[in-house]
């Protein structure tokens, strides 16, 4: 099998003013809305008490949702201080306890077997070495728990992100600006193909995964036995 452990090329960090940008962008139109409901469904099957990890939260709206469920320990972990910055003011003006820590996804400052679930959305297709991502996933997963990777596909058409966008309902600038960034990110997304090959390296060794529109979920399992 084709060694995928290879290098790729990091995208600039997002700190200062791109970071508050981002920031208002993802919160507009309907998408506190979208995470809500993906905050709920992501955590349907775990207990409560259960200890959540996102990786890459950027603002923190996804892990907030989380938190506001009021069952569950939620922490996150940026690469950008401006992200944390911003998640953790956020965090205290939803009045919610989310433990934004500043550090990498490649090597990400938690004991092993530390998390229940683990999530990343939308910011996989940056990282350096993905399957040492992975691996690190793997070790801070508790023995049966869940790794979900949301991102864009590298398959999705233009269609797929004119629909995506619309549904945003951002100002007409943004929308343009919007629909340029995601057919970019879209070259250094992964295919299901790869992602399959990426999890083959890793630790996980398997992966399930399902596409819609433009994106791709990804879930990997450590096993209750490991």
């Amino acid at each position: 099998m084709k060694d995928v452990r290879q290098k790729r090329f990091r995208m600039p960090q997002m700190e200062g003013a791109m970071a508050r940008w981002y920031a208002r962008q993802r919160r507009s139109g309907s998408q506190i809305e979208a995470y809500r409901t993906q905050a709920a469904q992501l955590t349907d099957r775990l207990p409560s008490g259960a200890d959540v990890l996102e990786v890459a939260p950027g603002p923190g709206y996804l892990a907030i949702e989380i938190a506001r469920l009021g069952r569950f320990h939620v922490t996150g972990v940026d690469i950008s201080r401006t992200f944390v910055e911003i998640a953790s003011e956020n965090a205290r003006q939803a009045a919610h306890s989310v433990d934004f820590r500043h550090g990498d996804a490649e090597s990400m400052p938690f004991d092993n077997r530390s998390f229940d679930l683990v999530v990343c959305q939308a910011a996989f297709k940056n990282f350096a070495r993905p399957v040492s991502a992975l691996d690190e996933m793997h070790r801070v997963l508790r023995p049966g728990g869940t790794a979900v990777i949301q991102d864009l596909s590298r398959e999705a058409s233009g269609a797929d992100i004119d629909r995506e966008v619309r549904r945003m309902r951002l100002s007409r600038l943004n929308t343009f600006m919007t629909k340029r960034i995601l057919a970019a990110l879209r070259l250094r997304a992964h295919s299901r193909a790869r992602f399959e090959r990426l999890a083959a390296e890793s630790a996980f060794r398997t992966c399930d995964i399902q596409t819609e529109g433009i994106g791709m979920e990804v879930r990997l399992t450590r096993p209750a036995a490991a």
